[in-house]
């Protein structure tokens, strides 16, 4: 792995404020996922014929129901997500209280990991250009 300018400078850890700003900010993203969460848990326990209002117990229409199977894979596949977006909220905080030092290092290169990048993305573990780098291998 060949250094980066960002790699050949010496990491400064966080200053206790620092610290406290990002984990302020790691348990309101926690908080918000875990709240978005919970309304896909509501659409995921409903019934079909609550979830439109209609208590009968008809069938719908074969169109309805093709509509309801899209909207519930369509709610499933962003509660995925949220959740993946969880754990990396998750790790992010695990490596904050374990190791509040080094939280803020890019796990590629060891360089400082912006204060702009980390306040936008709080469980980012890549620089900005180790994850342009990751970004340009996949494509």
């Amino acid at each position: 792995m060949a250094p980066t300018a960002e790699g050949d400078k010496k990491f400064k850890p966080m200053v206790k404020k620092q610290i406290a700003h990002f984990e302020k900010r790691l348990l309101e993203e926690r908080k918000r996922v875990l709240k978005e969460l919970g309304h896909y848990d509501e659409t995921f326990g409903s019934t079909p014929q609550g979830a439109d209002g209609d208590l009968s117990s008809y069938s719908f229409h074969m169109a309805d129901q093709g509509t309801d199977a899209m909207e519930r894979e369509k709610a499933f596949l962003f509660a995925s997500q949220e959740g993946r977006f969880l754990w990396h909220i998750d790790e992010a905080l695990r490596r904050l209280y374990r190791a509040p030092e080094t939280f803020g290092r890019c796990h590629q290169c060891g360089g400082e990991i912006g204060f702009d990048r980390l306040d936008a993305l709080p469980h980012a573990r890549f620089c900005i250009e180790c994850k342009q780098r990751e970004e340009d291998g996949k494509k």
